[in-house]
């Protein structure tokens, strides 16, 4: 569900806003500094070899910045980007029209790459190690395999489902990183960043607010700094205090640790209907009526970082936070009309 505000995916009329907020270096990258130490490092090196940089595979949730890194190591690198994702290429002739016109270092960036095509993949993994592609010319008897040279090049590989991707692609990537949740204090750094680009007045605390809300990710915590800032300028003279950034998450339905009806819906279907767990995930998508992958893939995370819910062998499970976090009893939920529970700053 991309509608939601707190949703990690991004939506089309979002790019252009992204794009202004995104870094353009490894100093100007907040967080992830263990990642970001060990890429300083790679990309020093093959600098001075005057290599291409090893393939890289960046896993981890979506909106944590796997493509704004890529970019930077492009930038770092000093070569050419070209990006593209695994839906896209559909056929061998695809991929083999990107890889022939990359210069020398060159960095190629598939975005899903867990949805490449099995034929498409395959095509990838000479490339990968060796540098050469072999296609087939014709069909029929009159057939003919052609090898084609390439120049050297770096793939970087991004997904969210690492566990899709195959044994033989995975193990042709000689840095897979995995990029984590930001910390409160860096999303704090982070939206005070954005609010400068934007030319927002924000205070400390709002920014807590606000970092608070982003379930540990930069792409929410960026969108909802957009909301409040729309909402600052109508009723609060254009400047975020805390009173100000508290109205307006009010209004838009996220309580203070970034849960929305949504996740409330959720909750409720298992505490209600199920008992509290467990409940298999197929169970809960047929009682609120949606798909088990969104489940699993944008529903849970967050809630099991948050340690809401349990994965175990005979289902999901709701934790005793979830009656503490919503200030009920074992025998009772409802959901409040305004979403006012969380941390207290």
């Amino acid at each position: 569900m991309n509608d939601r505000i707190v949703s990690s995916r991004l939506s089309g009329d979002e790019l252009p806003y992204e794009n202004k907020l995104r870094p353009c270096s490894l100093n100007e990258f907040i967080g992830q500094e263990a990642l970001k130490q060990k890429l300083d490092i790679y990309i020093r090196a093959a600098r001075e070899r005057g290599e291409p940089l090893d393939h890289v595979l960046l896993h981890g949730p979506p909106g944590l910045g796997k493509t704004t890194l890529a970019f930077i190591i492009s930038r770092e690198m000093d070569v050419n980007i070209k990006v593209t994702s695994g839906p896209a290429i559909e056929r061998a002739g695809d991929l083999a029209a990107i890889l022939t016109n990359l210069s020398p270092c060159d960095i190629l960036f598939i975005d899903e790459i867990h949805r490449l095509n099995r034929a498409v993949e395959e095509i990838l993994y000479p490339a990968m190690e060796d540098y050469f592609i072999d296609i087939i010319i014709g069909k029929g008897p009159s057939a003919r395999s052609l090898r084609l040279e390439l120049s050297p090049f770096t793939l970087i590989g991004a997904t969210t489902r690492a566990g899709l991707i195959s044994s033989p692609l995975r193990d042709r990537f000689g840095i897979v990183e995995r990029v984590e949740f930001y910390s409160t204090e860096a999303l704090c750094e982070i939206i005070t960043r954005s609010a400068r680009v934007l030319g927002v007045e924000i205070s400390p605390k709002g920014a807590e607010v606000i970092a608070l809300a982003s379930r540990g990710t930069p792409r929410i915590a960026n969108r909802l700094l957009k909301r409040v800032r729309d909402y600052s300028q109508v009723k609060a003279g254009g400047a975020i205090t805390l009173e100000v950034a508290l109205e307006a998450l009010e209004l838009l339905d996220v309580d203070r640790i970034g849960l929305d009806r949504t996740d409330y819906l959720l909750l409720e279907t298992i505490i209600n209907k199920f008992n509290g767990g467990p409940v298999g995930v197929e169970t809960i998508s047929a009682a609120i009526n949606e798909d088990a992958a969104t489940i699993e893939e944008l529903y849970e995370p967050y809630l099991m970082k948050i340690g809401f819910l349990k994965r175990t062998p005979r289902g999901r499970v709701v934790t005793e936070k979830v009656y503490e976090h919503l200030k009920i009893g074992l025998h009772g939920f409802m959901i409040p009309h305004r979403f006012k529970g969380g941390q207290e700053l």
